[in-house]
């Protein structure tokens, strides 16, 4: 991933394209095909087959544990992090009184359960200030009300990197709520400490290189009463066959909860090939040479007359960059004529530096960006 041989040889096919856009959609790795064709062959056997299938969730949740710094018991795994994010707001049974704080640079998934009309919650909305989301703006939105704050590591609209220890010891100091945190735009990219936060959530067709149709969920033991979700199912239940089973329904405490029906086991599958893959190479690896190619780009891009959405602070960066420009359709456009994969949205487009990436990717990005501009 990190060298040209093993770039061409793991991802055959970024050949002679610039793909910029792992914040949206990751490729692939070979390895990870080959898993997927394995549970192909585990399927065929049937019944037999649910031997391995369990085999593989197992492995996949002790990685995970791994990458949060939980054990393999604190991992539940679902569909997708809005799956995450409403079987917690069934877990927290919020009351009339009690507050949320949600933020501004937050992708969909993490803010909108709060704000459906059944939701008896306050919303409090953190608000992003230069670009960035500032820990003393978050300070006077805490009270003893104070259910729930919501935050992604790294933000997908302008990969704003959150301090966390900071908003971690503010939610502890001014409230006794708890802190719920988004890694999506973080795993496999950047190496993570998690340490304080209570629940964490994270997709997995992004950074870590792995499909559509996984939500990894990581409940620290000691947040296993608060975040144990009341849904209906039966994986994730006690005794979901015992001769009491139509008279009362318990859930399994924390992550396990989460795990709410059937799994997905081909993502699961592809998140272990994928979790292994990114554990060889090492995230701190990745984010060793990556970054430098961060920081040339974000350098590029003050130097065009564009609109940057990323602060400039290199302690709040990850892997994303962003920008507008008024006649940002027609800059990707000119960039996709080239065979460079960036991602544009409604005037915003935004460049995304994984380990497979290279300062000719970046050089050729620029230089194409000048050009149509």
């Amino acid at each position: 991933m990190l060298t040209e041989q093993t770039r061409l040889l793991d991802f055959p096919s970024l050949a002679n394209r610039a793909y910029l856009n792992t914040a949206a959609e990751g490729i692939l790795p070979d390895c990870v095909v080959q898993s997927l064709d394995q549970y192909g062959r585990d399927k065929q056997l049937g019944m037999d087959g649910r031997i391995p299938h369990g085999e593989q969730f197992e492995a996949c949740k002790a990685l995970v544990g791994e990458f949060y710094g939980l054990s393999a018991n604190e991992i539940g795994i679902c569909s997708c992090s809005s799956e995450a994010y409403n079987l917690a707001a069934m877990a927290l049974r919020l009351q009339p009184g009690d507050e949320v704080v949600i933020n501004d640079l937050d992708f969909p998934a993490g803010a909108t359960p709060w704000l459906q009309e059944g939701c008896p919650a306050t919303v409090k909305v953190w608000r992003q200030r230069g670009g960035g989301l500032r820990t003393e703006d978050l300070v006077p939105l805490l009270s003893p009300k104070t259910r729930l704050v919501t935050v992604s590591l790294v933000s997908f609209f302008n990969g704003f990197l959150v301090h966390l220890p900071e908003i971690v010891a503010a939610v502890r100091k001014h409230s006794s709520a708890l802190l719920a945190v988004d890694v999506t735009q973080a795993l496999g990219r950047i190496p993570l400490n998690l340490a304080g936060v209570d629940l964490i959530v994270s997709s997995t067709h992004k950074w870590i290189l792995s499909t559509h149709g996984g939500g990894l969920v990581g409940v620290p033991a000691s947040r296993a009463k608060e975040w144990t979700v009341p849904a209906g199912g039966w994986f994730h239940l006690e005794n979901a066959f015992g001769p009491n089973r139509f008279e009362k329904a318990i859930s399994k405490p924390g992550a396990a909860s989460f795990a709410v029906g059937m799994p997905n086991y081909p993502a699961i599958y592809a998140t272990r090939a994928a979790l292994n893959y990114l554990r060889g190479i090492g995230v701190a690896a990745i984010d060793r040479v990556t970054r430098p190619l961060v920081l040339a780009c974000l350098e590029g891009l003050r130097k065009l007359p564009i609109d940057m959405l990323t602060p400039n602070e290199p302690e709040h960066i990850a892997g994303i960059l962003a920008f507008r420009h008024p006649d940002a359709e027609r800059l990707n456009q000119h960039l996709r004529a080239q065979n460079i994969h960036a991602m544009y949205t409604a005037g915003r487009m935004r460049i995304a530096i994984h380990g497979y990436n290279t300062m000719g990717d970046v050089e050729r990005l620029l230089a194409a960006l000048r050009e149509a501009l």
